[in-house]
């Protein structure tokens, strides 16, 4: 069994790589979207400020490990075998279900997973020990570190709510004091501002995080406790006068410093915070195979884990491994370079398009909020109404010259983010008490947008929606993972290396397949948003229409290949392939105001074509999953197929459909439409070829050759088909008057 247990560690480091690398990737966009989406710096001066953010993080996370050794389980009460089989049952369901939750776009947490699983597996392993000892379900809090793990459960819950109402409170008086047009009001509260920051900053993330490293000597963490009011007073002082004289002499925006001190300080808390996720069960693995082989003599099933019950310390040199590891993807991961609208986006002060939809429950709450808003102003001195809007008129503004380069946010709801963000992981860190860094920021960004009027009309019960979806999504992780890492941990136990063999199989199998839908849903999710951030954008929504001109005629045509040879697997593929397409298309609809926004700042006046241009691609996309959705259920329900005359006749037209648009393509990537009579005249060579059909099925159906299935399957599958070559050449015409028109 010695061979077994260093599989064990094995697999566990390999996974902990994994996890380092996918988790970097997934939050990077937590600590870098206030500074790239206020526009602060350029972006390699940012990624260079989050790496080294990241490397101090990482040393500062020696005392989170506890978590994984022993916040949530009592290790003494378990033995060595047991330990193993509870911290590879931990990294396994992490795999498992971190895979499931990005196969259907649900909102996940690493920190609610890794207290989840820990649970999951803990509980499992201890009811199988109760059962052994023939003691009751009562003594299950003798092996369950029940107080720990209740404060952590309610640490994460609680900061989610606490980061909305602080992220409000602090932007509201942030806003107040600078109103939109900060750079009035720079010369008299920036300077302060910037202290507040600075030193708040340095507290929380510096004297704090000192507690956690063991870098520093017991003497040196006595004299900062005991003379911690005064390095905050002397802190305040000297930056407030430090920027008071960078204001006055240099004119300095000292915004855009604590925007980057700020991104330094979030960048540190996620990986103090967070590292514990990744690494956690992996560094306290290696601690109980250490404390194996300090015992030879002993079976594993026969060690009690009285060493894990100690004081918690791991060697720096392998969180800086880790840090290093972590800033490698930073740099280098195609989703973390990639970053632009995530959770910041629905702070974005523009409507725009929204991520998430409306329930009943969001729609009621904007109304009660909206009824209670109407009735404070009612009862609010008019004065007092006055001073507040001056100070919240977004009229005042900064302008920025070129629309392309205005930010999503301005400095001070950036610098507010960061700051608050920081400040609220790293009191958690401090605490030991694991926050996720993706819902605080989240809900952080929720507040200040609220607080800056972001939240109209227009977009409040979206906003709202996603702030109720990240609740949601809490419990549901919660209950997900605790349910799996329960199931795998009883799977490791009983049948240990048929288990181990295959969970390890399948969570190798999981990360390429998580891997590849990632990619593919990043491509299609940024189907429509590219449109908005190419410097060329004419040839952005040429490209972006001559793609999807493509899918669409690559989707008929396998459709009716599929129909006519009854190839159910084929026609479920391209139905899927036809959702993709709508959902291509609402986005290109979705964007269209950012997309005209950009155009009119390249002085394009034709943008009024490319709105005709999206519309009749929504229709075509239409007009095709009215012919693929019928064409999959007939076949699903095993009706009667195609007679061979109907099979010929679609055969026939779908190759003219496929040559028809190969043609428009050809033009469109071309932009040479002197083509356009020809592809008109190939049109109503279809549509006669259409009609012809037509009637030959109405004969088919006197003679009673086909059913009535077959008949209301082929007649809808005419007349899509037909509004789908008027659509096309609509498109094609808008197309031509989009690209020549501006031309001219």
């Amino acid at each position: 069994m010695e061979i077994y247990y260093l599989i064990i560690l094995i697999l566990l480091f390999v996974l902990a790589i994994s996890d380092l690398m996918v988790g970097v990737a997934n939050d990077a966009v937590n600590f870098l979207n206030s500074a790239i989406g206020s526009r602060v710096a350029a972006r390699h001066w940012i990624l260079l400020v989050a790496s080294v953010g990241v490397l101090v993080g990482a040393v500062f996370s020696s005392g989170m490990m506890e978590i994984a050794q022993k916040g949530v389980f009592r290790p003494e009460k378990f033995y060595m075998s047991e330990i193993m089989t509870l911290f590879m049952a931990v990294m396994l369901t992490d795999v498992i279900v971190l895979d499931f939750f990005n196969t259907f776009g649900l909102p996940t947490s690493t920190t609610v997973s890794l207290v989840f699983e820990l649970l999951g597996s803990a509980v499992a392993i201890s009811i199988f020990k109760i059962s052994e000892n023939n003691e009751s379900i009562a003594d299950l809090g003798s092996y369950i570190n029940t107080a720990k793990a209740l404060a952590m459960i309610s640490g994460i819950f609680i900061s989610v709510v606490i980061a909305f109402f602080i992220g409000t409170i602090v932007q509201y008086i942030a806003r107040v004091l600078f109103t939109f047009n900060y750079t009035r009001s720079m010369k008299y509260v920036g300077s302060i501002w910037g202290g507040i920051s600075l030193t708040a900053i340095t507290y929380f993330i510096a004297m704090k995080g000192l507690n956690s490293t063991a870098l520093v000597s017991p003497d040196t963490l006595n004299f900062i406790n005991q003379h911690t009011m005064v390095i905050l007073l002397l802190s305040f002082t000297g930056w407030t006068i430090i920027f008071q004289l960078a204001i006055s002499i240099f004119k300095w925006n000292i915004l855009r410093f604590v925007v980057l001190a700020g991104t330094f300080a979030l960048a540190l808390s996620f990986a103090g915070n967070d590292l514990v996720n990744f690494i956690g069960p992996t560094m306290a693995a290696l601690k109980t195979y250490q404390v194996h082989l300090a015992n030879p003599g002993v079976a594993p099933d026969q060690l009690l884990m009285t060493d894990l019950a100690g004081p918690v310390s791991t060697n720096t040199l392998y969180l800086l491994i880790a840090g290093l590891v972590m800033v490698i993807t930073l740099w280098t991961s195609r989703k973390a370079r990639t970053v632009t609208n995530t959770e910041v986006g629905l702070a974005n002060q523009d409507s725009g398009a929204e991520r998430f939809g409306s329930t009943q429950l969001s729609r009621s709450i904007v109304r009660i909020s909206r009824s209670f808003s109407e009735g404070v102003g009612r009862i609010t001195p008019l004065r007092i109404k006055s001073f507040l809007s001056r100070r919240f008129d977004l009229s005042k503004a900064l302008v920025v010259k070129n629309p392309k380069d205005a930010p999503a946010f301005d400095l001070v709801r950036a610098s507010v983010n960061l700051v608050v963000s920081s400040i609220l992981i790293s009191l958690g860190t401090s605490l030991k008490l694991p926050l996720s860094t993706t819902y605080v920021t989240f809900m952080v960004a929720m507040g200040t947008s609220l607080s800056d009027r972001a939240w109209g009309r227009e977009s409040a019960v979206y906003r709202v929606t996603g702030v109720i979806t990240v609740i949601a999504g809490w419990f549901f992780t919660a209950l997900i993972t605790f349910i799996v890492s329960f199931v795998v941990a009883a799977a490791l136990f009983y049948w240990k290396t048929f288990a181990l063999v295959g969970l390890a199989i399948l969570a190798g199998w999981l990360l390429i397949r998580s891997n590849l839908i990632h990619r593919s849903r990043n491509q299609n999710r940024d189907v429509g948003a590219e449109l908005i951030t190419d410097k060329s954008v004419v040839e952005k929504c040429t490209l972006g229409v001559n793609n999807s001109l493509r899918d669409v005629v690559e989707v008929f045509s396998q459709t009716i290949d599929g129909l006519t040879s009854e190839n159910r697997k084929l026609l479920r593929t391209v139905n899927n392939r036809v959702a993709d397409l709508n959902s291509n298309a609402k986005n290109f609809k979705n964007n269209i105001y950012q997309t005209l926004k950009k155009l009119e700042a390249d002085s394009v006046e034709t943008g009024h074509y490319y709105v005709q241009v999206v519309d009749y691609l929504r229709e075509i996309a239409h007009s095709l999953s009215f012919i693929t959705e019928p064409s999959l259920k007939h076949i699903e329900n095993q009706h009667k197929g195609l007679t061979t005359d109907q099979a010929i006749e679609l055969t026939t037209i779908s190759n003219q459909v496929s040559d028809f648009f190969q043609e428009i393509m050809k033009i469109i990537k071309n932009n040479d439409f002197t083509g356009v009579p020809q592809v008109v005249s190939k049109q109503q060579d279809i549509l006669d070829k259409l009609n012809e059909a037509r009637k030959n099925q109405v004969k088919r159906i006197k003679q009673g050759v086909t059913g009535t299935r077959n008949s209301v399957l082929y007649l809808g599958l005419i007349n899509e088909i037909k509004n789908i070559m008027l659509h096309t050449v609509n498109l094609l015409k808008a197309q031509r008057d989009f690209i020549l028109n501006n031309v001219e």
